[in-house]
């Protein structure tokens, strides 16, 4: 995942096309690029701190190479019964991701990380929005597999299509968190670096 914000805004975090489409919305102007960096778990991490790491590491990634920018790194993981679940992959995977988290509740813990190369100065948050899936059958869960093909997807599930099928409940402050990218506290952490989507053009 990969993003640049302003300043151009860079987004180390952006490849995938959800969440460069929620980065559009707020209508700044800002480029992709994938920041490259190892995203495997450190003994004893927990998903939540993985989340917060990756986005801080993938917003310093790309700081040399656009050194006057204000680069956005953000990372998302979810976790069921305390085991981070990755991008599935395949479909086997995706289903057997699925089987797990039926019944149950799936926390996904998204980090988001600005940087502003120029100064240095670096803020990192986590927004952590959770949703409980449906006692879903095997039937239910190959269908849902093959019609969407949620490979690339934490939890193995489009929330943005089929997948809201998939739930009973869902809690949290921004819905925008499932598909990887929390705007409303982004908007916020923007004003803060003084970025504001809603001011006048120059």
């Amino acid at each position: 995942m990969d993003t640049l914000a302003y300043g151009p805004p860079l987004d180390s975090s952006f490849q995938l096309p959800y969440r460069r489409a929620l980065l559009e919305q707020l209508r700044i102007p800002f480029e992709c690029e994938s920041p490259h960096i190892d995203e495997e778990a450190l003994p004893g991490e927990t998903p939540r701190q993985l989340a917060l790491r990756l986005a801080r590491q993938k917003a310093c990634a790309l700081a040399l190479r656009h050194p006057d920018a204000l680069i956005i790194g953000s990372d998302q993981v979810a976790e069921c019964d305390g085991q981070a679940l990755g991008k599935p992959g395949s479909c086997e995977r995706a289903m057997a991701q699925l089987r797990a988290c039926r019944g149950r509740q799936v926390h996904f813990h998204t980090g988001i990380s600005l940087l502003d190369a120029a100064s240095g100065i670096q803020r990192t948050e986590a927004e952590t929005f959770s949703v409980h899936f449906r006692q879903l059958s095997e039937s239910q869960i190959q269908r849902y597999v093959e019609l969407e093909l949620p490979l690339d997807c934490a939890g193995s599930f489009k929330v943005e299509g089929l997948g809201i099928a998939l739930f009973e409940k869902m809690e949290g402050s921004d819905m925008n968190s499932l598909i990887g990218l929390p705007l409303i506290r982004l908007v916020t952490m923007l004003q803060e670096f003084g970025i504001d989507p809603l001011a006048p053009m120059e």
